[in-house]
């Protein structure tokens, strides 16, 4: 038996699935961020944030492990997340019926600390 048969099959049993590991609520907004790593900076669009971390979706994720910093822009001063990239997906797609395809790239990132920048700091102390 091949083993994408195997998998296929494995995901049809009867078996219970595994729960989501998610247990905060979700933020179902989606705004520009700016992206900072040792493996260069860029903008990024959060999508799905809660208390624990969110999704970025970049053209050029950081891999798996590495350190990132996200600013969150704000007219009282930007909030800046310091965070570690725990996944990075590549998915490409298209619509039934259409030649064009689409691509989303971008990475699941876990909240370490934030820091507060601007007016927002100064409102802190």
């Amino acid at each position: 038996m091949s083993w994408f048969r195997r998998a296929v099959e494995e995901e049809q049993s009867p078996r219970s699935q595994p729960s989501d590991r998610r247990t905060g609520s979700r933020l179902d907004k989606v705004f520009p961020v700016w992206l900072e790593g040792l493996h260069g900076c860029g903008m990024g669009i959060a999508r799905n944030i809660s208390e624990g971390g969110m999704f970025v979706e970049t053209a050029t994720p950081h891999p798996i492990g590495s350190q990132v910093q996200v600013s969150f822009p704000s007219e009282s001063g930007d909030m800046t997340a310091v965070g570690e990239v725990r996944y990075v997906c590549h998915l490409v797609g298209r619509k039934a019926g259409q030649d064009v395809h689409a691509a989303v790239h971008g990475m699941g990132v876990r909240f370490l600390y934030f820091e507060a920048r601007g007016e927002a700091q100064r409102a802190l102390h």
